[in-house]
């Protein structure tokens, strides 16, 4: 296979894998594409390489910078935009990861929570509510807790983290 070709799967697979991860196509590619390049991009060059319109590709990035993937890079004597993001990619797991708990975890962890503290009527279908969501809510809260308390490590949290839960 040559690099052409390489890239381009790597750009497509990744762009489909994206949504596991809980963002959409187009975001994805963009992001695998400043991953594997070797300087920053400008908006103009991401989209010529990706074949997608400006707004699709503003809006992305956009998205890609809030959730703190993506940053701007000033070139000097440059008048356009350039963009680069977290090449390490046990950083890029960690950002992932709280940013998903930030927008995914944490708000269903305060439904289950609000749900699992209505009052008591006495009947058993609100009792069975209360215990399943409380046991739910507990489960929740505790997953979320660990993956924050990996996400807080420095470098190698990764392997820092399994090292302590083999101990």
């Amino acid at each position: 296979m040559e690099y052409q070709e390489a890239k381009e799967k790597f750009i497509s697979t990744w762009g489909s894998l994206g949504s596991l991860w809980g963002i959409n196509k187009a975001m994805a590619q963009i992001q695998a594409l400043l991953f594997i390049s070797t300087k920053p991009l400008s908006m103009e060059d991401i989209m010529e390489e990706l074949k997608i319109s400006r707004g699709n590709t503003s809006m992305n990035l956009r998205q890609l910078m809030d959730w703190g993937i993506v940053t701007k890079e000033i070139i000097p004597g440059e008048r356009k935009e350039y963009f680069t993001t977290e090449k390490n990619v046990q950083e890029l797991a960690r950002i992932v990861a709280k940013e998903r708990s930030r927008r995914e975890i944490k708000p269903v962890v305060k439904i289950l929570k609000d749900v699992s503290s209505i009052k008591d009527d006495g009947t058993e279908k609100t009792k069975e509510l209360i215990k399943q969501t409380k046991a739910l809510h507990e489960l929740t809260d505790t997953m979320d807790t660990m993956i924050n308390k990996v996400v807080n490590q420095q470098q190698n949290w990764l392997t820092k983290s399994l090292l302590k839960l083999f101990k």
